[in-house]
């Protein structure tokens, strides 16, 4: 018997008519190579009814030649792409695309697939992603548009209040939970000078909510959201690459001698001295029951760096300093436990 009498007509290779899960400047078709001595006749039928019910439009099914593997030819143009894949069915009914494979069951995954070629193109010619899932371009993007400096006071608003403010700002849409609406705490810190995006992260750390970068399709946008166990969020600062070049009158030596003072009067006072502001981790702090404005500290006199007194005076508060630097690059003092959360 003929392999065509098993293949219906609507199985035919189709024109791609802007289906879900292709992008619009871009082309796939997929082939699939199956060996009629194992039965492939009747399985091609019932792939091809599993694909036309997950959306998959264009692709055609085909006896198998010596040679075939799974691949992914690329034609077309830089500005209207054409991906051909070639996909082998294996002897156990799974279908097996370059780097992946798929039971029938699993068709809308491989849609999904299909689409992210589409989209993104082979896996061999994407950009890496970084963090959030976004690519380098993306997440540069974004960090670019959280640098913007905030540039009103913040003390004494409410978070959500500041958090809306800030995203005005924004040249990325951010969309807030109305549950951060419901609140009506102030903010403790000053945050006219630092960037959109470390301000952000700051107000909505405290109660647990945080700033998430989002990606769909080509579109870039924020989502504040409650915080989840193991969830990428937006940081408070980055680690600070070269430290002492950014703050240098912090490793400067100084005849340096303290005597019962607190923890937060320390800080602020080294903090003045070396024109970096500081924030705290009040997440820590409140875990592990850390008042700085109560911990005493002191120094004997002594000739040393602010950077070397002020970790071992911290230290006995149960509290320790590094250096960050906002999306802007801005460097600042970030004060957290000695005690991980």
């Amino acid at each position: 018997m003929q392999l065509s009498s098993f293949i219906p007509s609507a199985l035919a290779c189709l024109v791609l008519a802007a289906p879900a899960w292709a992008a619009p400047t871009s082309q796939v078709q997929l082939e699939i190579a199956g060996n009629t001595l194992l039965g492939a006749g009747m399985s091609f039928q019932q792939w091809g009814q599993a694909l036309t019910a997950a959306g998959v439009q264009n692709f055609r099914l085909r006896a198998a030649q010596e040679g075939d593997k799974p691949a992914i030819e690329v034609g077309g143009t830089p500005q209207m792409p054409f991906y051909k894949v070639t996909a082998v069915l294996s002897a156990r009914d799974e279908l097996i695309v370059p780097g992946s494979s798929f039971r029938r069951s699993e068709c809308k995954k491989l849609a999904v697939w299909l689409n992210d070629l589409a989209k993104r193109g082979p896996p061999e010619t994407r950009e890496k992603l970084s963090a959030f899932g976004l690519t380098a371009s993306q997440f540069e993007k974004v960090s670019s548009d959280l640098s913007k400096t905030v540039g009103f006071s913040t003390k004494g608003l409410t978070r959500s209040a500041a958090a809306n403010k800030i995203a005005g700002q924004l040249g990325l849409s951010l969309k807030i939970e109305d549950a951060l609406a419901q609140g009506n705490e102030q903010i403790d810190e000053e945050l006219s000078q630092f960037s959109c995006g470390t301000a952000l992260a700051c107000i909505l750390r405290p109660i647990g909510f945080c700033l998430v970068p989002c990606e769909s399709g080509e579109t870039l946008s924020y989502a504040v959201r409650k915080a989840q166990l193991d969830q990428e969020l937006w940081p408070i600062g980055w680690p600070a690459e070269g430290a002492q070049k950014l703050l240098p009158a912090l490793y400067e030596f100084h005849n340096v001698n303290v005597s019962g003072v607190t923890a937060s009067k320390l800080l602020e006072v080294v903090g003045k001295q070396v024109n970096a502001a500081v924030l705290y981790d009040h997440n820590a702090l409140a875990r592990h029951g850390v008042e700085p404005d109560k911990a005493l500290v002191s120094h004997p006199q002594q000739r040393t760096t602010y950077s070397v007194a002020l970790r071992k005076m911290l230290a006995r508060a149960g509290l320790k300093f590094e250096v960050r630097v906002d999306e802007a690059g801005k460097p600042f003092l970030w004060v957290s436990t000695m005690k991980p959360v």
